[in-house]
């Protein structure tokens, strides 16, 4: 039975200093801090109530949770998993109440990293109430490292419900709506997330963000650009931990009608109509 998923929810992340951590998601990044703690602490990008958290711990155990419809579609995507041999961890009450959903399962994706399939991602009563003018309109895609593109592509397209929109090289983008994609399979030695999307209002956001990020002198690693593919104009960016983040604008939708994915070569331009080259290892040649 494919498993139905919705859309990307959210990401949790983890950090051996959640205060610089927390700094960097609200003074620089931009996003609402909500549910403060001692050792965690979760933000806002949009509607939903929990989009990213940052908790003590370990920096590569990165976790990326996605929206299924109900809870008989998460018992049946459970039952699936479980038939091909995963093991299969349903959330605990506290941990229902820490991503602001009412059930949760967790399993690791054929490359080791940490998934989870929720339902009913608590929405609040406004938008975020972002911590600077970022223009984010909110949390829209990842790429996650994988070992082996072509058996995770597998996993996301035959036993889920993901579609390839455009291949580069190896790297397949897979698209959970119209929107170009959501999921990025990166080739890597590793597993968990290699960055995280958010979205923003128009290209001047682009630009401002990468002149505040200049004057902190936050690393850039990739653009200002735009992507020949999703053809988004973007800025990626390092944070905490090494984890990468991106702003982007203007990302194409598809028509499923009449779409046919897209074979790019594995090149710098394939990445960026502009000229510009990632400084990102797994994005170079």
């Amino acid at each position: 039975m494919t498993i139905n998923i919705i859309d990307i929810a959210y990401t949790r992340l983890k950090t051996p200093d959640v205060a610089a951590a927390t700094d960097f998601a609200t003074r620089i990044l931009g996003l609402e801090p909500v549910d403060r703690a001692v050792d965690r602490l979760s933000f806002r990008s949009d509607s939903r109530m929990s989009t990213m958290s940052y908790e003590i711990g370990d920096p590569s155990e990165t976790i990326v949770g996605f929206e299924l419809a109900n809870g008989e579609d998460l018992l049946n995507a459970a039952k699936t998993l479980e038939a091909l041999g995963y093991e299969v961890r349903y959330g605990s009450h506290e941990e229902r109440e820490q991503r602001h959903v009412s059930e949760f399962i967790a399993f690791r994706d054929p490359s080791g990293g940490r998934i989870e399939f929720a339902v009913s991602p608590q929405i609040g009563g406004n938008g975020a109430q972002l911590s600077r003018d970022a223009g984010i309109t909110g949390f829209s895609h990842v790429g996650l490292f994988s070992r082996n593109p072509g058996r995770d592509e597998h996993f996301w397209t035959q036993i889920c419900n993901a579609r390839v929109s455009d291949r580069v090289g190896e790297l397949p983008l897979l698209r959970l709506s119209q929107i170009h994609h959501s999921i990025a399979l990166v080739p890597a030695d590793r597993c968990g997330i290699q960055h995280i999307n958010h979205q923003v209002q128009s290209i001047d956001d682009v630009q401002r963000s990468y002149a505040l990020l200049s004057q902190h002198k936050v690393p850039i690693v990739f653009g200002p650009g735009r992507h020949p593919t999703s053809g988004a104009r973007f800025v990626y960016f390092e944070g905490p931990d090494g984890m990468v983040f991106e702003y982007s604008v203007g990302v194409r939708e598809v028509d499923e009608e009449t779409y046919r994915e897209r074979q790019f070569g594995f090149e710098p331009k394939s990445f960026c109509m502009w000229g510009a080259t990632p400084k990102i290892k797994e994005l170079s040649t």
